[in-house]
């Protein structure tokens, strides 16, 4: 669900994901696999996204509408 949040977030927002890539200090391969689900979506980029985003972490894991 975090995948299919984070693109939701980063397309309402305008942002390429090499932008975004570039705010939260990442890489563009790196935003593709966590939109993706490939890799896990660990607490220090999740506290990043949710921090860039002014979203909760309940919004963003999809426990919460």
């Amino acid at each position: 669900m975090y995948g299919k949040r984070i693109k939701e977030l980063r397309t309402e927002k305008g942002l390429t994901q090499k932008q975004l890539a570039e705010q939260l200090n990442t890489t563009q391969i790196n935003i593709s696999r966590l939109e993706l689900e490939i890799i896990d979506l660990g607490s220090t980029m999740a506290v990043k996204i949710c921090k860039y985003f002014n979203v909760s972490a309940d919004y963003l894991l999809g426990l919460e509408e």
